[in-house]
């Protein structure tokens, strides 16, 4: 089988290579979610899927179970996977959420954060530029939520934690391939420093409004428009 790339140049639903099968077809479908290749409201068969992919039904099915559990897609008795649709609802009750919940835990990090973990955060915030610079959308989603996680499991918090990555899982996805193209992206990406600017200076107040900011911005990026 020949290697498959999943960056938002050309179809993501391809042949993929043998390795840790599960998790390359939860990565390519996910490419594949990013794309718009999977659309919102469609059913996919794990055999059709497979077919395309170049593989068994098992890992294919593994993989849209783990996406079950997300939210991104639910079962659909007899015929497979339905893609899940995110409304301006749910996306304005996951950002009310975020709100509620990392900006104060933002602002709270910013008093305790240590230089090692702020040099650590640094080197993931470059990553999530250099991927929005290349166009590498789905580099650029696997940075921007390690950076997310590891600041505010600062806190040592395992729940916050794991509650904070699922909703921010929740709205990475489904059809983003036209931040790429807009030019958007980079300026998201830069935000990621200057909140780190931020905190290191300790300033809890310019920490608690650069969050808000973030995920003001990150909410009109999922739909193209510039939230303030």
């Amino acid at each position: 089988m020949t290697a498959m790339t999943t960056g938002t140049a050309g179809s993501h639903i391809s042949a993929i290579h043998a390795g840790s099968l599960r998790e390359q077809v939860s990565r390519a479908l996910e490419a594949a979610l990013v794309a718009g290749e999977l659309q919102p409201g469609e059913i996919y068969s794990a055999p059709a899927l497979a077919e395309r992919f170049g593989v068994s039904a098992t890992p294919v099915r593994e993989a849209m179970l783990d996406l079950v559990k997300d939210g991104f897609v639910e079962v659909v008795r007899n015929r497979g996977f339905r893609v899940a649709e995110m409304s301006e609802a749910d996306l304005d009750q996951i950002s009310q959420i975020r709100f509620l919940l990392e900006v104060p835990s933002t602002a709270q990090v910013a008093a305790t954060i240590t230089t090692e973990r702020l040099d650590a955060l640094a080197a993931v915030a470059d990553e999530i530029e250099a991927a929005a610079a290349r166009g590498d959308l789905i580099g650029y989603l696997d940075a921007d939520r390690r950076f997310h996680v590891e600041l505010i499991s600062t806190l040592e918090n395992p729940r916050l934690t794991e509650f904070v990555d699922r909703l921010r899982r929740q709205t990475r996805l489904f059809g983003l391939d036209d931040l790429v193209r807009s030019g958007r992206l980079a300026a998201s990406a830069h935000e990621h420093h200057e909140l780190l600017d931020a905190l290191r200076r300790r300033d809890v107040e310019g920490t608690r409004e650069l969050m808000g900011r973030h995920i003001l911005h990150t909410r009109g990026l999922w739909v193209g428009r510039d939230e303030r």
